[in-house]
């Protein structure tokens, strides 16, 4: 693990990142692919509901949901939400993907939401200081709020009044639970990410490199 320090909005934050791993294609992988005929009753529905959206089938994360269909419908119904339902602006719920990606050093998670943050306009300059472990020197106020909140919450699992009083200046207060259970979901799908060794599509580099000592 490497310390990293960051400044926030109320102070200095420390913090942990992950090294950066690339996995091995020649590895056995740890949950080896499903095929939709190797289903089972209870998989099934949940499969064939992931078909109708997925543009990359059931592999990804969905290979690692279906392992548990009955949380995996339930987690995917809430993805749904905090992606595409959520009160808390695209750009800055991607924003807030990100951070959660930076932080556990999820390769496909940065590689899957990077353009998306960036099509929805985030600064390729905040993502850019983001990636490298860096507070983002030119955010705007509602960016700003994001990060500190985000990063105030997932480092020192806290979040100060003074922090509080600044994201809510800004946020109502659906914005500040939906901006928690974003962060909490992708927590999660970045914690099956890397148990899984998931890895970028074959012939792309990691985006995430390993963040110095600071």
């Amino acid at each position: 693990m490497l310390a990293l320090i960051v400044a926030g909005g109320g102070g200095v934050l420390a913090f942990t990142i992950p090294t950066a791993k690339v996995y091995s294609a020649d590895k056995e992988p740890r949950f080896p692919q499903l095929k939709m005929e190797q289903l089972n009753d209870q998989q099934r529905p949940f499969a064939e509901e992931i078909m109708k959206i997925s543009s990359i089938g059931i592999s990804g994360p969905y290979n690692s949901m279906l392992r548990s269909p009955v949380m995996g419908q339930r987690l995917f119904n809430l993805l749904d939400y905090v992606r595409f339902n959520t009160s808390v602006p695209r750009k800055l719920n991607e924003f807030a993907i990100l951070i959660q990606a930076r932080l556990w050093t999820s390769q496909v998670e940065w590689y899957a939401h990077y353009p998306l943050a960036i099509k929805a306009g985030l600064p390729e300059a905040v993502a850019a200081d983001l990636k490298e472990g860096k507070r983002p020197a030119s955010m705007q106020p509602d960016e700003a709020a994001v990060y500190d909140f985000c990063m105030e919450l997932s480092t020192k699992h806290e979040v100060s009044d003074a922090t509080f009083k600044r994201t809510r200046e800004l946020f109502s207060e659906q914005q500040v639970i939906d901006l928690i259970a974003v962060s909490g979901t992708y927590i999660t799908a970045a914690m099956m990410a890397n148990t899984a060794e998931e890895q970028v599509p074959a012939g792309k580099t990691p985006p995430l490199q390993a963040l110095p000592a600071r």
